[in-house]
């Protein structure tokens, strides 16, 4: 008896390169984006520059250092990790050759790389083999030397760095993505480094989110009245139009998800059932973005649990991710 071949493992079958842009968005203010691929962000000051998101791997961090040698030779003295998961932080080491003395991280952030940093880099390293390709240049987790607030959100715990003709805030806006999210503002020139707290036209990851908080989140971005966005994944948007486009899509993904799992905690559904409601809603408006199958199954799990009352996620591990990916499947 024959039976229906199962979808390859999370990103396992994803093993096309992406076409790199490297854009200039402001006077400062560049993106790094790869066509749905982890974005980063570069703010070049005339002392100093910062790298918000430092890449999978310190090979992949070194074609973005490469990208930032054609404009500027001043020391990348700053990154910033926007939260905790591997496949933002892990290239980190590559900076030090090239001035780096402050890794930057949030209180929350730094929390849930004590708590689960170890066992999100085994999960994610078998989740994307393209993205981590190199990976026995990694050393280890990333660590921020800098640590910025109490955990509470709000400019209220914000650091301001100065990197010589321009002047970065940096803080924790709320809860979204994950626990621990970090933005960098340049408000001068109106720019939003967001992290994954804010996504387009790419799947949403929210296996570790607050679903509940987000959508707060994002109003509380949108206030900045931003003029551009460099979001995880997608393209960097610019105008003001633009960036709320961004912005509303977020929004428009985790609000129709976590609605989804609140309807399958209510019928009481085992997660196959979950996924089938869900998709019933998701497909048709997001189904053709990068990395959606990729994310559905893990954002269902979260979104389920979280409707049943899970305030802290559940810790992703290697084995779980694929327990639960062949649940999906059987």
């Amino acid at each position: 008896m024959s039976t229906a071949p199962t979808k390859a493992f999370a990103s396992q079958a994803d093993l096309d390169e992406k076409k790199i842009t490297f854009q200039q968005l402001s006077a400062h203010c560049w993106a790094y984006t790869a066509e749905g691929d982890p974005n980063s962000g570069v703010i070049i000051g005339d002392e100093f520059i910062l790298v918000s998101d430092a890449t999978a791997t310190p090979a992949m961090a070194r074609d973005l250092i490469a990208k930032i040698r054609t404009i500027s030779d001043k020391p990348i003295k700053y990154v910033l990790l926007t939260h905790y998961h591997a496949v933002r932080v892990l290239g980190a080491s590559a900076y030090a050759a090239e001035g780096a003395t402050e890794i930057i991280a949030s209180r929350g952030t730094y929390e849930l790389i004590v708590e689960r940093g170890a066992q999100d880099m085994q999960s994610e390293i078998e989740r994307f083999p393209r993205l981590f390709r190199g990976v026995e240049g990694i050393p280890g987790l990333t660590w921020p030397t800098l640590v910025v607030g109490d955990g509470q959100p709000g400019r209220q715990g914000s650091l301001c760095i100065d990197l010589g003709g321009v002047k970065v805030d940096i803080w924790h806006p709320g809860a979204g993505h994950t626990r621990g999210d970090t933005i960098a503002w340049v408000e001068a020139e109106k720019v939003l480094f967001s992290g994954d707290l804010v996504e387009y036209e790419a799947g949403v990851y929210t296996g570790d989110a607050q679903l509940e908080e987000w959508p707060a989140t994002l109003e509380a971005l949108r206030a900045l009245n931003a003029q551009a966005i460099v979001p995880g994944r997608g393209e960097a948007m610019m105008g003001h139009d633009n960036v709320n486009k961004a912005l509303d899509y977020t929004k428009r993904w985790v609000e129709t998800l976590f609605g989804c799992g609140k309807e399958a905690a209510k019928q009481s559904l085992d997660l196959k059932a979950a996924m089938a409601l869900t998709r019933q809603s998701m497909d048709p408006i997001f189904g053709h973005v990068f990395i959606y199958e990729h994310c559905l199954p893990f954002d269902v799990s979260r979104a389920y649990d979280e409707a049943q009352g899970i305030k802290n996620p559940r810790i992703w591990t290697a084995q779980r991710d694929k327990e639960m990916w062949a649940a999906l499947q059987a």
